[in-house]
């Protein structure tokens, strides 16, 4: 019989950016993701699948929103200069193509992002479900949704908190449905349409006919972080008129985009038991402790049914007050109750104002 790992949430999605220092300055003005969890230069020496099969410096930092959702894990190459797409990416490429970031009030976070003068692609649209909704560029072209949520944590200082899923192309609509209900939870549909979609037709190809499914998790998340990290969804999208093209296609893990979908998990050997028995071993897997600076923890990656690079990351240590030194061991705490959310709330005194 297969053991059951625990999802906690979605703790971060990676993005590939040309400077590290610029996006997170950008994303913390922009999205509040202004508390630095860890910031670390190292040599990336385990994804080597993944990135030509040689090692290559790099600097990340991984940040979060204190009203919680996950965190941006901002990855720099540093060893080589990063690459983008050498074609335009189009609606329904295979990968992630759109990050979610959730509001509190979303005309409220639209009006706020104007004033910043982002690069907003749409007004004030409604999704399939009828529901606000509006789209942006990062200035690195990244695409972002910005949603209405009731999953909220602490406050912060901007109507945004974090990430709460994302926009993912696929080939195969019920092949991908089975793998992020199985193995990520994700098994209620909130809606499932085909059509030409008014809140798209800003993207390439936006015009063309598509099948959009759209996911959430049914069961509450549980661990440490399952308070903080909240709620989430997945939105699934399928063209019919063209062959997609992968997103990643002749490129590196790191290099510019959306790298990889981050949950933060507990038990990874029920996890790897889980996946290689639905048909999705493994393909990197850091070992029991994995240092990152500040952090520690044990990840892991499998690859969704188009290679999406999903990775899970079972928490070891992470500095709480970095100025008093305290640092909290999770070998040390039931790791399948949440922590309480004063300890979690002093993250707040990390914040780069």
């Amino acid at each position: 019989m297969i053991s059951t790992p625990k999802i906690a949430g979605i703790q971060q999605i990676g993005i590939g950016i040309p400077d590290v220092q610029k996006a997170f300055n950008w994303y913390r003005e922009h999205f509040g993701m202004d508390i630095p969890i860890f910031e670390e230069a190292a040599e990336a020496n385990l994804m080597l699948r993944y990135t030509g099969g040689k090692p290559h410096q790099r600097h990340a930092i991984l940040a979060l929103n204190m009203r919680g959702g996950g965190g941006f894990e901002i990855w720099q190459y540093t060893s080589r200069t990063p690459v983008d797409t050498s074609f335009e990416v189009q609606l329904g490429d295979l990968g992630f193509f759109c990050a979610r970031i959730k509001s509190i009030d979303v005309k409220g976070s639209f009006e706020f992002l104007k004033s910043k003068r982002v690069n907003l692609l749409t007004g004030l649209v409604k999704d399939p479900g009828g529901n606000d909704t509006f789209y942006l560029r990062d200035p690195w072209d990244n695409a972002f949704q910005v949603v209405y949520s009731d999953s909220w944590f602490g406050k912060g200082n901007t109507f945004t908190g974090g990430n709460a899923g994302c926009m993912i192309g696929v080939s195969d609509m019920e092949k991908s449905k089975k793998f992020y209900a199985d193995i990520l939870g994700y098994d209620t549909v909130i809606y499932d349409r085909e059509g030409v979609f008014e809140d798209l037709q800003h993207f390439p190809s936006g015009k063309n006919r598509v099948h959009r499914v759209l996911l959430k998790h049914s069961k509450p998340r549980t661990g440490p972080f399952s308070r903080l990290l909240g709620s989430s969804e997945i939105e699934l999208i399928k063209v019919y008129d063209r062959s997609p093209r992968k997103i990643f296609e002749n490129r590196y893990w790191g290099d510019y985009g959306f790298i990889h979908l981050c949950f933060d998990i507990t038990n990874q050997a029920a996890m790897k038991e889980l996946c290689a028995a639905k048909g999705y071993p493994f393909t990197v897997d850091s070992g029991p402790v994995f240092d990152m600076g500040e952090a520690a923890g044990h990840f892991s990656y499998i690859e969704d049914p188009d290679g999406a690079l999903i990775e899970f990351v079972e928490t070891k240590r992470i500095p709480i007050l970095k100025k008093l030194g305290w640092y909290l061991d999770l070998t040390k705490r039931d790791a399948t109750k949440p922590l309480p959310d004063w300890m979690l709330k002093t993250l707040k005194f990390s914040r780069v104002k």
